[in-house]
């Protein structure tokens, strides 16, 4: 189980955070404004721990975007958490491309 809990994931998430400018990033692609108060592994940290603390996996949203990327009962990824997943490449720095 990923340590949501632990220290090292509360100061990783503010840097995300702060990263994207506290703004639900996947909104913002569509023209809405709204304020992120989660950070949401594109590729699971369950699948891929390889992954879990790489900044490039790592996306800023709104509650609402959030559970639109991943089913909150199971855990797993809904249609539209695999499309992003897909169309994001491991290591790729997709945030310089955007911004």
């Amino acid at each position: 189980m990923f340590p949501y809990g632990s220290a090292k994931w509360k100061k990783k998430r503010q840097h995300i955070l702060r990263l994207d400018g506290y703004k639900d990033v996947l909104a913002a692609r569509y023209g809405r404004a709204e304020p992120a108060t989660i950070v949401h592994h594109i590729y699971p940290a369950e699948l891929y721990p390889e992954y879990a603390w790489c900044d490039w996996n790592l996306i800023s949203v709104s509650m609402g975007t959030h559970n639109k990327l991943e089913n909150r009962t199971s855990g797993e990824l809904t249609e539209a958490g695999r499309r992003l997943m897909y169309k994001t490449k491991p290591g790729e720095n997709w945030r310089k491309k955007n911004g």
